[in-house]
């Protein structure tokens, strides 16, 4: 059954919010008067089509339909989940809450993207109030995962939870916050570096250029991992937060911020502020720069899930609850057929898969096929718990052909087949496709290992068992072509 997720105002936060439904598998359906709607979300589609689906390795769910409706209660009739995006006006807003509540579902979660006002001011005067919660994103929504999530007493707890739910199961981290402020928690510290940058601009300290670049050298960098408080907890050495309090605290008394006083906007300073940025980035496009923006996050969210850390973390649990439904098992006893090639991956090719002729680089196929080889492993049994108590194949050698050209953003899959699965080897060999184009093949062989003594030595029976199991099983299928043919040889 299909999920639907109607989208009130279609502006960069709304095209983003249809853009993060759509690519986890949502029916999308727009409500925006402004003719100009389709095109300006079809350009955010693009921009997501070409990030997201690489940002994880396991294939997003197939894209759901996107539909844009002339009237409200068409959109929102039959929606399970409908965003409000319209703009930060909450006699707009209020407007808006008027009509969802003569035309949406009873059991519909209404979610505003509003960044400033209170649920209680958007349920204030509304029958179905108790469906109606802050989630309140950052932009580009369909990447950053950050959704704030502000909840009043009118809410149940079947509605806080469902909430929660939906915005988990699209990748994103709902962040609930019980007790309702201004601006929320996000933007109040926005807020708070904005108003000082403003000063420092204005009293001549440092440009826009030069206020960015301190931010995203510097501590920016350790805040898109780690936060504040873990931030100056490590700051603090050994003796930790106590410590680093104890030392830098008394600085609060300092005459360093005016955050307390905001500079007067003055036509000077805006035009000031808006001349030093125009210098600094004027010469791309706002496109150019939000490709080179999610080329970046992409990137550093990445790097992070290398480590299963933040962002990265998130990611990695995102992409396991995706394995199912893209047809990865991670058990001989959940492959379906025996007798064919294992699924061992499924996924988009990254942004960071590429080089500079514009394909995959050579680097990246021993990646993936790394990558195909590890799940392998788990399915016969030597996963990790497997390798902590002293045992793991390790890769004799490997033979790679490039076959097509692969290129970001591209689907690929790889199916695995066990050539040789008796006493201290593994012979694998891998194809890797784009839908029935064969791209590339990998041929490897593998020893089992004591990890203590660093030496070839026999696998656990069990393991054995089930490599030979599917050895057996693979026989019976053609000889793939290529295999154990020297570099060079003729194809």
């Amino acid at each position: 059954m299909s999920k639907i997720a109607a989208i009130i105002g279609g502006g960069v936060i709304g095209g983003g919010w249809a853009a993060r439904f759509l690519l986890n598998g949502w029916d999308v359906r727009v409500f925006d008067p402004d003719p100009e709607a389709e095109r300006k979300i079809g350009e955010v589609l693009d921009n997501a089509r070409r990030s997201l689906p690489g940002l994880g390795n396991v294939a997003l769910p197939d894209e759901g339909r996107l539909s844009f409706h002339a009237e409200l209660a068409e959109a929102v009739s039959g929606a399970d989940w409908i965003q409000e995006s319209v703009p930060e006006r909450l006699d707009l807003k209020q407007k808006v809450y008027a009509e969802l509540e003569k035309h949406c579902d009873a059991d519909a979660v209404i979610g505003s993207s509003t960044s400033g006002f209170k649920p209680s001011e958007l349920q204030k005067g509304r029958g179905n109030g108790g469906q109606i919660v802050v989630a309140h994103p950052f932009n580009p929504v369909y990447l950053l995962p950050l959704a704030e999530v502000v909840t009043t007493a009118a809410n149940s707890q079947q509605v806080i939870a469902r909430a929660k739910e939906v915005i988990s199961s699209i990748g994103m981290y709902p962040l609930h916050l019980k007790k309702e402020i201004d601006a929320h928690v996000a933007d109040r510290f926005l807020e708070a570096v904005w108003r000082e940058a403003l000063w420092l601009v204005k009293d001549g300290i440092a440009t826009t250029e030069e206020i960015d670049n301190a931010i995203r050298y510097g501590f920016g960098i350790r805040w898109a991992q780690m936060g504040l408080f873990d931030t100056y907890r490590v700051a603090g050495g050994e003796a930790g937060m106590k410590h680093f309090m104890a030392q830098f605290g008394p600085c609060l008394t300092s005459p360093w911020t005016k955050l307390m006083d905001v500079p007067e906007f003055t036509d000077e300073l805006v035009d000031l502020i808006a001349g030093q940025s125009d210098a600094q980035s004027g010469h791309m496009s706002i496109r150019e720069m939000e490709r080179i923006r999610d080329d970046n996050l992409v990137g550093m969210m990445r790097a992070l899930g290398a480590n299963d850390w933040g962002t990265g973390a998130l990611q990695n649990a995102h992409d396991k609850s995706l394995e199912g439904e893209a047809g990865l098992v991670n058990s001989i006893d959940d492959i379906a057929d025996l007798s064919q090639p294992v699924l061992t991956q499924s996924r988009v090719v990254p942004l960071d898969w590429t080089d500079y002729n514009g394909h995959m680089t050579e680097s990246r196929y021993l990646d993936a096929f790394a990558q195909s080889t590890d799940r392998l492993m788990a399915i016969i049994g030597c996963d990790a718990e497997y390798i902590a108590s002293g045992g793991s194949y390790f890769t004799a050698e490997t033979h790679i052909r490039h076959i097509d050209e692969v290129h970001a953003g591209h689907p690929i899959q790889i199916k695995t087949r066990v050539i040789m699965g008796a006493g201290k080897k593994m012979h694998l060999w891998h194809d890797m496709y784009e839908g029935d184009r064969l791209l590339a093949t990998g041929e490897h062989m593998l020893l089992h290992v004591d990890l203590k003594t660093r030496r070839s030595a026999p696998p656990a029976a069990h393991i054995e068992a089930n490599l030979v199991k599917l050895a057996a099983a693979h026989a019976a299928l053609a000889a793939p072509d290529g295999l154990g043919r020297a570099i060079g040889a003729p194809r």
